[in-house]
């Protein structure tokens, strides 16, 4: 049982007219097994807790601290915080010419276990991530997302996910550009990898339609860089039905 524990998280963003904060104080526990969806308007800082989980180097950590199993997530590198068991799904995948699929996903799972998987054993594995995303099999020589669609590329995320069974996974808005059928694609490579895993999911989402394919445990409500409200997942329905109106009115009032 793995155990992801943030605890008034501050952030702050650099900008060209110096730092800016963003996280005001956010605190939440992903356990094992747990799916948590994180959902609110857009500027509310859902994708800053994310970049900043992952050690992205444009956010500066002002306060608070992040633990994964005890061990103090902030005093990794970024690399370190991938082999303890972070991942993270981007809203945007790059494109990386040069490099293939194939070689890409060896070096990350060699980089995470420490060891090269063996090739018959790898490309056995590889092949099977990829049929459960119903991605085709001349994608493992192309380039890293080059030419890819925003669809094939968030299928390859979840491969990711896949191959490299994070303890805790962190998904920013997977669900954006895909339509129906990528959606539930997607959608159920993440199911899949939650269950032959029992990973704790992070799902990051403006729009409850992912939530009626990946189910989740508890929801947020992110406004202005703070949790405004939580429960289980008959808050998604509401905000499906209300939108985020009261709680950004509540804000300015």
């Amino acid at each position: 049982m793995s155990k992801l524990e943030i605890r008034d998280l501050k952030v702050s963003v650099n900008t060209d007219d110096g730092a800016k904060p963003i996280l005001h104080g956010v605190d939440l526990t992903i356990n094992s097994g747990e799916t948590h969806a994180i959902m609110g308007p857009n500027g509310s800082g859902k994708s800053t807790l994310a970049y900043s989980l992952a050690g992205h180097p444009k956010y500066e950590v002002t306060g608070g601290e992040v633990l994964l199993d005890g061990e103090d997530v902030l005093a990794m590198s970024v690399d370190e915080r991938a082999r303890a068991g972070l991942f993270l799904a981007m809203q945007y995948p790059v494109e990386v010419p040069g490099v293939s699929v194939s070689n890409f996903l060896r070096t990350a799972k060699t980089a995470i276990d420490g060891e090269a998987p063996k090739i018959r054993t790898w490309m056995k594995d590889l092949k099977g991530a990829m049929n459960e995303l119903k991605m085709d099999e001349a994608f493992i020589n192309r380039n890293v997302n080059e030419g890819f669609s925003g669809g094939e590329k968030k299928r390859h995320e979840i491969v990711q996910m896949e191959l490299l069974k994070p303890r805790i996974a962190i998904l920013d808005e997977t669900d954006s550009g895909l339509d129906v059928d990528a959606l539930r694609v997607v959608s159920e490579g993440i199911n899949h990898v939650k269950e032959s895993t029992n990973a704790g999911v992070l799902l990051i989402t403006h729009y409850t339609r992912i939530l009626r394919y990946v189910k989740p445990d508890f929801v947020h409500v992110f406004v202005d860089g703070r949790i405004a409200e939580e429960g289980g997942s008959e808050l998604s329905e509401k905000l499906e039905a209300e939108g985020y109106e009261s709680y950004i009115g509540s804000k300015a009032a």
